[in-house]
């Protein structure tokens, strides 16, 4: 069976830590998805004067438009081409939306980060959660564009290559990893590495490795920016370690850690 991503492709991903997917899905699905996200936003659709915070927090989205975005069959083979095939669980939920808006306030969760991936000591405290090199539990991180989104349009903002050097971080301590705010903390560490701005079109989706280092930003631009940020669940952990016909993830944290 032929590949769906070239070589360039999954090179990319596996040195600078991401591929994006144009069309991924079709723009009437993210225009069913935009309509039900509005009718949970407390401002009025056709007045900017009403959008009076620089981001709304909305819950978890499982209804048809939104997995049907996170479950094409072309995405089904990207994930069994980075992860592996029966390696990885089909999308049941999108999760939660951080919909930016323009306005003069600031956001208040503009740091860099890595998503983390299994609970720690108090599960019902994210600050707590973790990561480990063999990515307990998370696949993949999926930024899933339901607007389109332009330089203005606060795109996430991506460190191309930093999953090399979180992995380096990860990898002393074992299965236990490191809480997010651990990792949080050492971000300030790595080197100076190049800035991508995730942009493109509605229906596209930005497929990162799991360490990937990202943070939001300010909204400069006049429309609202809808993205959905779900992890592609991994059925257990990933064998970093195992030199038998690796995946393009394992691949990456082979390289950073030199195997």
């Amino acid at each position: 069976m032929n590949n769906v991503l070239s070589k360039q492709q999954t090179d990319n991903f596996i040195n600078h830590g991401y591929i994006r997917i144009d069309d991924a899905f079709s723009k009437t699905t993210a225009d069913a998805a935009v309509d039900i996200l509005w009718n949970d936003i407390p401002f009025d659709r056709n007045s900017p004067n009403t959008w009076t915070e620089p981001v709304v927090r909305l819950g978890m989205y499982s209804q048809k438009p939104f997995t049907d975005s996170v479950n094409t069959p072309l995405l089904y083979k990207i994930f069994d081409e980075l992860v592996g095939p029966d390696r990885w669980l089909p999308c049941r939920s999108v999760g939660t939306f951080p919909v930016r808006f323009p306005s003069n306030k600031e956001p208040n969760d503009t740091g860099m980060h890595v998503d983390v991936s299994f609970p720690g000591a108090e599960p019902a405290n994210y600050f707590e959660w973790r990561s480990n090199i063999y990515s307990k539990g998370r696949a993949l991180l999926m930024l899933v564009l339901y607007s389109d989104v332009a330089e203005t349009d606060a795109p996430t903002l991506l460190l191309e290559g930093s999953h090399l050097n979180v992995a380096r971080m990860l990898q002393p301590n074992g299965d236990e990893g490191l809480s997010f705010m651990e990792i949080a903390n050492r971000l300030d560490t790595l080197p100076m590495l190049p800035v991508v701005k995730a942009t493109g079109n509605a229906g596209a989706i930005y497929l990162c490795h799991p360490f990937m280092v990202h943070a939001a930003q300010v909204h400069y631009g006049r429309t609202p920016k809808f993205m959905a940020q779900p992890p592609l669940l991994l059925r257990g952990r990933f064998e970093v370690y195992s030199t038998n016909n690796p995946m393009p993830v394992e691949l990456a944290i082979q390289k950073a850690l030199s195997i």
